[in-house]
């Protein structure tokens, strides 16, 4: 499987990246190394999850996903060092309210590494801006756990161009560690949040790119066209907004590509992503062995010129 670099980490991925948001929330402990495993096994290396997933599970308290991904590690060694391993910070509740603060970072950052056995975070992004501690504060905390072999690279997710741009400047004027990853939402259906300025950013300043919501909460996958196969599904809300004119032209649009290649929509959708400029990969979740070979196979799937702009003409 090729891979990427992101930024200038030094780490490289390949072009998905397993979201384990859905661990402790729609998957158990037993199924999420068995996806975990055929994941891997398929030439895929880098899985993201965050120190909140899946706190809005009830009864979860946050840190579940972490914690099956912790238990798969332990059970097999060697896996560590075949996976970037990717997780957040900044958006469980903190005592002062300041997810990003030094003295927040300290204490999650231990919590995490626990929950995932390991001694080492490969990529640790700011889950989100946080306005009440300055942005030198939240390096240098992100120094320090370099510096301690605790964290080998940092980013950042749903920034927007200005405090991207703001971290940037604080790296580059106080000499600490740069962000050298972003995370933003984007795919076919949300396109407004990274295009434009945000994009021209992190390919100026050579960032990774990482998305989520690739699938639009799996409306691409084209599994629902109408509101009555939303019922009782655990990601409606998430997916009714888009079942309207645009998003039935999309689907048609990933209808007539995935045919053309004997392709699932969703794999369509993902390799659309791949090929966009400035993105290094998309971020998708599966709840089933036959998902994470769908993923493997919108890795390898290479779309022609005209059929990536039908999608993005479909999609504008």
């Amino acid at each position: 499987m090729n891979t990427r670099p992101l930024g200038r980490s030094g780490l490289r991925i390949a072009p998905v990246v397993f979201g384990a948001n859905v661990f402790g929330w729609t998957v158990d402990n037993p199924t999420a190394s068995r996806l975990l495993d055929r994941f891997v096994d398929g030439g895929l290396n880098a899985i993201d999850t965050a120190d909140v997933y899946s706190r809005w599970v009830t009864g979860n308290k946050g840190g579940e996903s972490e914690t099956m991904i912790g238990h798969w590690l332990k059970a097999s060694s060697a896996r560590r060092d075949q996976v970037v391993l990717i997780t957040k910070v900044g958006m469980m509740p903190a005592p002062d309210g300041k997810g990003l603060s030094a003295k927040n970072i300290a204490v999650r950052v231990e919590e995490s590494l626990r929950r995932l056995q390991t001694d080492r975070i490969d990529l640790y992004l700011s889950h989100r801006p946080d306005a009440g501690t300055p942005i030198e504060e939240t390096l240098r905390a992100y120094e320090s756990l370099i510096q301690a072999g605790k964290v080998r690279a940092v980013g950042s997710s749903n920034a927007t161009p200005q405090t991207l741009r703001e971290a940037l400047d604080a790296s580059a004027v106080k000499k600490l560690p740069r962000y050298e990853v972003e995370q933003p939402e984007y795919n076919l259906c949300e396109r407004g949040k990274f295009e434009g300025s945000l994009r021209d950013l992190c390919i100026a300043e050579g960032l990774g790119v990482i998305v989520y919501y690739s699938l639009a909460s799996g409306f691409l996958s084209g599994k629902y066209r109408s509101k009555a196969d939303l019922k009782g599904r655990a990601r409606a809300a998430g997916v009714e907004k888009h079942i309207n004119e645009r998003g039935m032209r999309i689907l048609a649009a990933l209808d007539a590509v995935a045919k053309a290649h004997g392709a699932k929509p969703a794999e369509v959708a993902l390799a659309w992503l791949i090929a966009r400029e400035g993105v290094t990969a998309p971020i998708a979740s599966a709840t089933s062995v036959d998902q994470v070979d769908s993923l493997v196979r919108a890795a390898q799937l290479k779309l022609s010129a005209e059929e990536i702009r039908s999608l993005t003409d479909a999609s504008g």
